[in-house]
């Protein structure tokens, strides 16, 4: 990933805020057939190895989990929101139109080694920690043991675990930093006026990633 130093982000507790905002991941493979490339949501665990460890299901009849080898490398993509910035919305355009298009994101690139876990009580654990997190905020959140145990136990059945342990992670937030104050304030304007505003805060958060 082109990455000038005013767009990189090497804070680590930046990086990990975004994967957990944004934890439907790009997983990118290169198997024997080729590069592939699932979205899968994912577990983050920081506190495990040198840089974390991902966590993520696919379903069994999904190649990937069969074309990969343990130990193979792989990177994973999580995007935050992202928007189209109008040379317009500068006021720096006004005066002398030396401005261009552009657009706005965030992205953290995990880069790792998979390994496939096809185990029936780490899926289980997976599951019951993806669906506590996701149903936190549900006024009543639905949980595995709602289901009928026979149906959990084959939908468990039915999917194949991957765990990736992180190597390093590269962060870049182009959010328009390498601006003057005044236009960076108005590709704010402009990007909050088209309904943006998950990006909009995040440009305005000097450089902190959007969270909705």
């Amino acid at each position: 990933m082109y990455l000038p130093p005013h767009f990189a982000v090497t804070d680590p507790e930046a990086q990990h805020q975004l994967i957990r905002a944004h934890p439907l991941g790009a997983l990118i493979t290169h198997g024997k057939s080729g590069l592939d490339a699932n979205h899968l949501p994912f577990e983050f665990d920081a506190g495990e190895g040198a840089h974390g460890v991902l966590r993520a299901h696919v379903a069994r009849n999904n190649p990937l989990w069969q074309e990969v080898k343990d130990g193979d490398e792989v990177l994973v993509i999580f995007r935050a929101a992202d928007g189209y910035v109008s040379p317009n919305w500068y006021p720096s355009k006004q005066a002398h139109h030396k401005q261009v298009p552009t657009w706005n994101y965030a992205v953290v690139h995990a880069h790792g080694r998979i390994r496939v876990r096809d185990d029936a009580r780490f899926v289980r654990r997976l599951l019951a920690t993806l669906t506590r997190t996701q149903e936190a905020a549900e006024p009543t959140p639905w949980k595995m043991a709602d289901a009928p145990r026979d149906y959990i136990e084959a939908m468990v059945a039915a999917v194949v675990g991957i765990e990736i342990e992180i190597d390093r992670l590269v962060g870049k937030f182009k959010l328009s930093q390498n601006k003057e104050e005044a236009d960076r304030q108005g590709a704010i304007d402009g990007v909050r006026e088209r309904g943006g505003e998950a990006l909009a805060s995040a440009m305005a958060g000097a450089g902190l990633p959007p969270t909705t």
